[in-house]
Order: C-alpha cells, then structure tokens, then sequence
C-alpha cells in the first residue's frame, strides 16, 4: 500500500481549487492499491486557500524551528503545515505505507523542489514538511515525476 496526493488522483484540493491528475495514480486509488491524503487539508486549511511557501529554508527547517511556512499574504501557517504532515504521518503508519507520492514543488509534499519563499515562482532544491517527516520516519517519498520513471524503467527496463 502506497499513500498518495489527493490532487495526483484528481481531487480538487489544491490551494487554487484544481488537481494534478495523474491517471497512474488515479488508477493505484481505484484498485485499492493506494490511499490519498491532502496534508493541507488535513491541517485545517480549506480549498482555495492563499497559496504558501517555506521562507528560511525546507521542510527540514520548519520541522526543526528554523524557518516557517507563509501565506501570500503574510501570515504564519506554519502550525497548520505541521499538523497536517503529522495527520498525514499517521495515516501512512496505519495503512502500513512504506513509499507514498507526493505533489512536487508543495510546501508540503515537494521531494526534490519546494519555491523558494519569495512568490516569484523560484524553485530550490527541498523538501516539504510532510516529505521531511514522512522521511524521518523511514517512509520513502517520491514526487509524481520520479514516480512516472520508476513505472517506466519497471515496464521498458534500460
């Protein structure tokens, strides 16, 4: 069992109120092969929302207090991005997940990349906070992009 994005199985639950359907994925959800999860949600946020971004560093960073995740609008929504990694944690220990695929460049679910807290579309090389706790205990995260050449690689082996 895998634990997923919401949004990568088509469910609106982006800060703008769209999805990233990825139909792999969607089909894992359908087949009972995968569970979704929206961190954000899970955190008390609601759909839309102000889009966020980690300023002072990554996930790793808000986990451990040296930096915070802010709303467009300036505000500290660090507590809610940390609640809903946690909730998002439990659930992956209650399904028994080992990997889960999360949105890439999230403040939240970002693997690889995470914007760089200055809303000008800039990217660095994160984490999110779920990714950063999901990781610390032991859960394998990978961003739908990495997840897309895994399946590919196992289908055309090199």
């Amino acid at each position: 069992m895998i634990m997923v994005s919401s949004c990568l199985a088509g469910m609106k639950v982006r800060y703008n109120g769209t999805d990233r359907l990825d139909e792999r994925i969607r089909q894992l959800v359908e087949e009972k092969k995968a569970v979704m999860v929206c961190p954000e949600l899970l955190g008390g946020f609601q759909t839309p929302r102000p889009p966020a971004e980690i300023v002072g560093g990554t996930g790793e960073d808000v986990l451990d207090g040296r930096a915070k995740v802010i709303d467009h609008f300036g505000n500290d929504v660090t507590d809610m991005y940390v609640a809903g990694a946690k909730a998002a944690l439990k659930t992956a220990q209650e399904i028994g997940a080992e990997a889960a695929v999360l949105k890439e460049n999230s403040p939240s679910c970002g693997s690889r990349a995470i914007y760089n807290g200055s809303f000008s579309g800039e990217k660095i090389a994160g984490t999110g906070v779920t990714t950063a706790l999901l990781r610390r205990h032991g859960i394998r995260v990978l961003s739908e992009e990495a997840f897309s050449d895994e399946i590919d690689d196992d289908v055309h082996p090199a």
